[in-house]
């Protein structure tokens, strides 16, 4: 007998997340990866006082190294006359992963200028959008994936596509996505932002695999590398000695890192 087959109708959140990556197709998005070795910060992590996760070690540390290089603040404007905007801060878009009842969801928090902001101040951030309630997180999410998927698809262009100064705090400068936790790679997921970072599992020596997808339109492979480059530097020396001016006393107890 032939397998049955069941449907159902796609949800506004799946549908949501489908209307991002129809949009993210129309970038030119290419991935540049290196290894950074970030065994300063490893154990710079693990001596200070307060746990604070790698999701908000790379939302820092990107966030600086955007603010050395604009280009990682600007973004392509389509039109008669396409142009470049940049805006004068970044803002992270983070994927955060979570459960609804029975169904997980994928949703996407917006960080204001996380370069200005001490790590314990982003590592809170981080842990509100895993554990605070996804209608008081969310709401505008919400409130698009309500939306019938044509008029979200033309809301995400608008958006994208927009010079206003509004646009950052909608879209995002720089997004991150990881699947480090679960021990795995997410090298190459679709964005609307410029760049994004991903990266791995730190491995025993230190290493790490980083990378960062880039819109060609904007910037080219030579300069997606000098950011990671950066990022390494910036990682190993302003964001470890952070973590080390806030080290554990003797005998405090420390969560274990993530």
């Amino acid at each position: 007998m032939p397998p049955t087959v069941t449907t159902a109708p796609v949800s506004g959140h799946r549908g949501c997340v489908a209307d991002v990556a129809i949009v993210a197709r129309d970038i030119p998005l290419f991935p540049v990866d290196r290894v950074l070795r970030l065994g300063p910060v490893a154990e710079a992590r693990a001596a200070a006082a307060t746990r604070i996760g790698w999701a908000a070690v790379f939302l820092k540390a990107y966030g600086l190294v955007a603010r050395e290089m604009p280009v990682l603040r600007t973004w392509f404007v389509r039109g008669l006359r396409p142009r470049l905007a940049t805006s004068s801060e970044s803002v992270a878009t983070l994927a955060v992963n979570r459960t609804d009842g029975a169904d997980e969801r994928l949703c996407f928090a917006r960080l204001p200028r996380p370069e200005a902001l001490p790590l314990a101040e982003i590592q809170a951030f981080v842990q509100a959008c895993t554990t605070r309630p996804i209608e008081e997180m969310f709401k505008r999410q919400l409130e698009l994936e309500m939306m019938p998927g044509p008029v979200r698809r033309t809301i995400l262009r608008w958006n994208a596509n927009s010079t206003s100064p509004k646009r950052p705090s909608r879209i995002g400068t720089f997004s991150l996505s990881t699947l480090a936790g679960q021990q795995a790679f997410n090298r190459f997921h679709p964005t609307l932002c410029t760049t994004s970072i991903a990266y791995g599992p730190l491995e025993p020596d230190g290493r790490c695999l980083v990378t960062l997808i880039a819109d060609h339109r904007v910037l080219d492979g030579a300069a997606a590398a000098r950011a990671l480059e950066r990022l390494e530097a910036v990682l190993t020396a302003a964001v470890a000695g952070e973590l080390t001016t806030a080290r554990a006393r003797p005998g405090d107890p420390r969560e274990a890192a993530a």
